[in-house]
């Protein structure tokens, strides 16, 4: 249908166009057009998903690639552990962009604000959207500090899988614990990657066995690196028995070649590989009953035999299944070893239709989506990321709200890029958008295509017999499961520069509390003060810092104080004896 595609390269001044020849349809072209970037200057990208190479198809197969080619991903990781170094290899190897940034210059794709590029830490996460060898990527960097937990329990609400990034020489941190258990809740197949593998102190034994003992977790070897520390080269695919080593000379990481092991020439390694991958097999044997059929049949004898591709589907089931964690290693900003974490999230991570949504049978096909996040833009008003679990999204759509029980209206649709965003014309199920129009949409909120859709998913909800929901009403029985908002910690005041200013200043902390709802705000009935609630004292001080940028209010935050809690544990019941002199007057 396209022949002769120019790609859609993105420059720092204009983005070129894509000149179409023997076109046959007219509808096409003008959907074409509508494609039309909304990108700043200044930030070197290469091309948009689905424009690379000769490929394309249809138009379809660009916006809304097939649902087994999906992928909803998340980095997850303790603070400082490699989170968006390791985002940013991934979109550079992937062609997304032409230049590696890098978190200490400040030139990262998905940490955008001025505070992140700052501090150098990741404050909120960030979707970008890309593709690798044929599959669709929606990737979410989360951040690793505590005070900002709730923009990871949102993101990992709508996800299909995860990446949990460790620090090689640290193993399991304090908040790979926390993320580890939010990813638990909401049933997040997971793969770890050992990152930081060239950093002085680095140990794979370690960090395996700390997932194993700290997580309470099965680790599934499918690398092993070649040297540690200061002599890391490479890594060993386990499954293929092949080695992978870098190029000392190249600066990028992408010149690297696959070898397989051999025993003239890796004896040693050869060994240790065959050892590791007998060990993945019997523990794969273990977990999975269909591949324990197999290798107890035709590969008994001799394991060497067993095909990689048969592994490595019995190692998705399994992963799929949660019951064991596929681990890999490199080093991201050595840019080594991401191209294979990127395979095995294609291969290993489930796809939208292998995740097991109860709620989609109601709807029969009808828009079904979550609302998971909320930004506020001064041209475009509230943005609002949308998981899309059923149906299709348009722009100029009516949408109901169920938990608001209002219609609104969406006037744009956006594939989300980070900090900027490309207009498409729809959007199918198991995607990410980001839709523009809907005033009154909250995090949490569910949005359906009407309200008689809505009443039609909860009759044939009722219908089944669904225990756990009888005797609730209509509404509340199509609620998908919003995001949980921990309680504030820390607390101060904030005052306006003058009395003026205080309309002002209550529409910034408006707009920042539907951003963010682990934000808290409240008037201190006694002396009259807004007291501004948050998760910790970086928490506040970033939001103090918002205000001051983005609505050029100069305001004044009081002393910080905590808000401690106390409760009664348990009841003990203890018996006392009161022993009272009583002393008699003296009478003569």
């Amino acid at each position: 249908m396209l022949s002769n595609s120019r790609i859609f390269a993105v420059n720092h001044k204009k983005i070129s166009s894509l000149n179409i020849n023997n076109m046959c349809c007219c509808k096409i072209r003008a959907s074409l057009k509508r494609l039309k970037p909304h990108l700043p200057l200044g930030r070197n990208y290469s091309s948009l998903p689905g424009l690379i190479g000769n490929d394309i198809k249809s138009l379809r197969s660009i916006i809304n690639p097939p649902i087994a080619k999906i992928r909803n991903i998340g980095i997850m990781a303790h603070i400082d552990a490699g989170k968006t170094t390791t985002t940013e290899r991934i979109l550079y190897y992937s062609g997304y962009t032409r230049s590696l940034g890098d978190v200490d210059d400040g030139d990262t794709v998905t940490d955008f604000m001025a505070q992140e590029r700052e501090r150098g830490i990741t404050i909120q996460s960030a979707a970008v959207t890309f593709d690798w060898k044929g599959y669709r990527v929606n990737l979410i960097d989360t951040p690793g500090h505590v005070d900002f937990t709730l923009e990871v329990e949102r993101c990992l609400r709508v996800l299909d899988g995860a990446v949990a990034v460790f620090d090689a020489s640290a193993g399991v941190e304090a908040q790979t614990r926390t993320v580890w258990r939010q990813a638990d809740k909401h049933k997040i197949p997971r793969i770890c990657f050992l990152n930081k593998m060239d950093k002085t102190g680095a140990s794979f034994n370690y960090a395996v066995e700390s997932i194993r003992e700290k997580l309470n977790t099965k680790p599934l070897l499918l690398q092993l690196p070649i040297g540690e520390a200061k002599t890391f080269q490479g890594v060993v695919d386990v499954v293929s028995k092949e080695k992978l080593l870098w190029n000392p000379n190249s600066d990028d990481g992408k010149d690297f070649e696959r070898k397989p092991l051999l025993e003239m020439s890796d004896p040693k390694l050869l060994k240790e590989t065959t050892e590791a991958r007998n060990a993945l097999i019997e523990q794969v044997a273990d977990l999975d009953d269909e591949f324990a059929d197999l290798v107890l049949g035709e590969f008994s004898e001799n394991f060497d035999l067993l095909p990689a591709e048969k592994l490595q589907t019995a190692i998705h089931r399994v992963t799929l299944a949660q019951t064991a964690v596929p681990v890999l290693c490199g080093s991201a900003l050595k840019n080594k070893g991401v191209q294979p974490l990127l395979d095995a999230i294609t291969m290993y991570l489930p796809s939208p239709e292998e995740r097991n949504y109860e709620f989609l049978q109601w709807y029969k096909g009808d828009l079904c989506a979550l609302a998971f996040k909320v930004l506020h833009d001064k041209q475009r008003g509230p943005l609002v990321f949308m998981r899309i679990y059923s149906g299709t999204m348009k722009p100029q759509l009516a949408v109901h709200n169920i938990n608001g029980n209002c219609t609104e209206r969406i006037s744009r649709l956006l594939l989300p890029f980070a900090d900027q965003h490309i207009e498409i014309p729809s959007l199918t199920a198991g995607n990410i958008a980001l839709t523009v129009g809907l005033k009154h949409t909250a995090t949490g909120d569910t949005i359906v295509s009407s309200k008689a859709s809505a009443v039609a998913a909860a009759r044939r909800a009722e219908g089944q017999g669904e225990e756990k929901h009888r005797g609730n009403n209509e509404a509340e029985r199509l609620l998908l499961a919003g995001v949980e908002i921990p309680e504030p910690v820390f607390f101060c005041t904030i005052e306006p520069p003058s009395v003026a200013k205080q309309p002002d200043l209550d529409h910034a902390l408006k707009c920042l509390q539907c951003e963010d709802p682990s934000l808290k705000v409240r008037l201190d009935p006694d002396s009259g003060q807004t007291v501004l609630c948050g998760m910790g004292e970086l928490h506040i001080e970033i939001i103090h810092d918002r205000i001051k940028r983005e609505y050029g209010l100069e305001t004044y935050l009081g002393p910080l104080q905590v808000a401690y809690r106390e409760t009664i544990l348990n009841s003990v019941r203890a018996t006392g004896t009161n022993l009272k002199r009583l002393h008699q007057p003296n009478v003569d």
